[in-house]
């Protein structure tokens, strides 16, 4: 007689692979708070930049998009894994994990470097309001580069927040992949 065919779809997923711990838990690891990190900072990444007068929409019309899609994937990412269901979806997690922080890293990297040049391209303009008025002058000194843009003093401020909390979540990031890198290959 012949022996009963069994489901290969019941034999054929392996078992979900996660080194980090689920629930509450994980914000007790180094790996947990950098999730967290890179939520927050993403966060004023993207406030900082939709609150500017985007004097270059092109360049930062790809950083609000790198800030928001990073900020919606490592909140449902964290969700994930304070919720447990990481544990029920099988697949190897680990390797997810490095995969999305290097795409994330490159990502941001880019969204930094495009958000320090928008601001570097303010090139020494600045306005300043005339002396016993209630008007202003422009005053352009001789411009660097291609791209050029007029920030007041606030906006110019607020576009360098924005670029120094763009290499801190890059930074996030990057530590995130090097310490999932290091999960993966155990």
């Amino acid at each position: 007689m012949s022996e009963p065919a069994t489901n290969p779809a019941a034999t054929s997923f392996p078992a979900p692979t996660i080194s980090l711990p689920l629930g509450l838990e994980v914000l007790r690891t180094y790996s947990g708070v950098l999730v967290c990190l890179e939520i927050i900072f993403g966060a004023l990444v993207w406030i900082l930049v939709a609150s500017s007068n985007v004097p270059v929409p092109l360049l930062q019309g790809w950083v609000m998009f790198v800030s928001v899609t990073a900020f919606f994937l490592s909140s449902a990412y964290l969700t994930l894994l304070l919720t447990g269901l990481a544990d029920r979806i099988s697949t190897d997690w680990n390797f997810l994990d490095v995969f999305y922080h290097f795409i994330a890293l490159l990502f941001y990297f880019a969204a930094f470097v495009l958000e320090a040049a928008t601001t570097a391209a303010n090139g020494g303009a600045h306005i300043k309001p005339l002396s016993n008025s209630t008007e202003a002058v422009l005053c352009i000194t001789y411009p660097r580069g291609n791209i050029f843009t007029v920030l007041d003093d606030r906006q110019y401020s607020i576009n360098v927040a924005a670029t120094i909390f763009a290499f801190v979540v890059t930074l996030c990031y990057g530590c995130s992949m090097v310490m999932g890198f290091k999960r993966w290959r155990m």
